[in-house]
């Protein structure tokens, strides 16, 4: 898209539409997009930042159903999908045995809390994302949800630079 000012002229249902690309909880994408115009990025990542801080736990796992899990990056040709595969291509020198140790991580965690392991994956590895998946079982739910919430508005964050160009 381009720049700040690019995405404070957008229509409202447009920039809705490309916010929801970066969280897809619609409400976060309507206060997002209702606080133009952000005189610059730090204001508009704030604002994300403490949308994110305002959802719903219903809110969070309706945008959770929109990233895949890790170590499956989608093949589907939305922008959303090439930046969770960029994101993901930590795992691209994964072995077949490490691969196989984060299905399993994944399928623990699922069982555990109910829903797919998040994690920012941008810029980690597949030791990284793998210890992170194992660490994150021991926690209690409510400590889980936070650090959910708090994956998701790395995730979000990082993809407002991207939906602007700018570097991350």
């Amino acid at each position: 898209m381009g720049r700040i000012e690019e995405f404070n002229a957008l229509a409202a249902q447009r920039a809705e539409d490309e916010l929801t690309a970066c969280c897809a909880a619609p409400r976060w994408a309507r206060e997002v997009a209702a606080g133009r115009p952000y005189p610059d990025l730090a204001a508009l990542l704030a604002s994300a930042h403490a949308a994110s801080a305002r959802l719903t736990w219903p809110e969070v796992t309706q945008a959770l159903a929109a990233h895949p899990r890790i170590g499956q990056r989608p093949a589907g040709q939305r922008r959303e999908d090439g930046w969770s595969r960029g994101e993901q291509s930590g795992l691209d020198a994964a072995s077949d045995r490490t691969r196989a140790e984060i299905a399993e991580a994944n399928e623990a965690y699922e069982r555990r809390f109910g829903h797919l392991f998040l994690v920012c994956a941008a810029g980690r590895s597949d030791a990284e994302l793998l210890a992170a998946a194992r660490d994150r079982l021991a926690h209690d739910e409510a400590t889980e949800r936070e650090v959910v919430r708090g994956e998701l508005a790395k995730i979000a964050a990082l993809r407002i630079r991207k939906l602007l160009d700018e570097p991350a």
